[in-house]
């Protein structure tokens, strides 16, 4: 994509979640903008990260260590926001600042056996399957309290907060449903463990972003208003 393009795109979601943020009486500064970079160039990142973005998320864990070796001149925040098998574990502990989609203790106690003692605590979001899609990841609402209590126990992890990808709905006031189900649960989180740092809610795309940002979003994860339609064929 040209570069011209990317850095329209990133101004122009920048201006959306300003206004978002002036409509629902928050403060911007609270909202963290991840580029979904999967299946994009190198080159692509370059230009985002040279117009101020910091925070990219990557799904396919071969190809971000690819990108993360040709960047590694920039000081970027690597996102892991893809599903994760066990056995490639490892390098998600190793080279990543974020996981996104935990939704079982055996992949939080793999990534806090595996995460480097000189790096940082890696931040975890757990992924919830808000909607009990048969087609997704995530844990169910009833069981998240029990797979909090042992991921806050585990060393080299630090639980931040809640993901979650909810059905897509016609209608902002549908979309509002889902989202204020994550805060709620959020909430829950915060009264059982007031000693934790958890302050992230980890929803929102380039569809819904308004509705999850209007209903406690901290993180939004924008791929194709950034980077356009994506291009699986390679």
């Amino acid at each position: 994509m040209r570069k011209e393009t990317i850095v329209e795109n990133l101004n122009a979601v920048g201006e959306r979640i300003v206004t978002c943020c002036n409509n629902c009486d928050r403060d911007p500064a609270e909202i963290t903008l991840l580029a979904v970079s999967k299946t994009r160039p190198a080159e692509d990142l370059r230009i985002a990260y040279a117009a101020g973005q910091r925070h990219f998320g990557e799904n396919y864990l071969q190809e971000a260590l690819e990108k993360q070796n040709a960047l590694q001149d920039l000081d970027i925040h690597w996102h892991f926001i893809g599903p994760l098998q066990s056995n490639k574990s490892r390098a998600v502990a190793e080279h990543f600042d974020w996981m996104h989609t935990v939704d079982r203790l055996k992949i939080a106690q793999r990534l806090s056996s595996q995460r480097p003692t000189n790096l940082a605590p890696l931040n975890i979001c757990l992924q919830v399957n808000i909607d009990n899609e048969q087609s997704k990841s995530g844990i169910a609402p009833q069981d998240l309290e029990a797979l909090a209590r042992e991921v806050v126990q585990l060393p080299g992890l630090r639980l931040r907060g809640l993901m979650a990808i909810p059905a897509a709905r016609q209608t902002v006031q549908a979309q509002h449903q889902p989202f204020l189900e994550m805060a709620r649960l959020l909430h829950s989180l915060q009264e059982l463990f007031p000693n934790e740092e958890l302050d992230t809610l980890s929803m929102g795309m380039s569809a819904d972003m308004e509705a999850a940002i209007a209903c406690g979003a901290t993180i939004v994860r924008i791929g194709t208003d950034i980077f356009g339609a994506r291009n699986y064929s390679e």
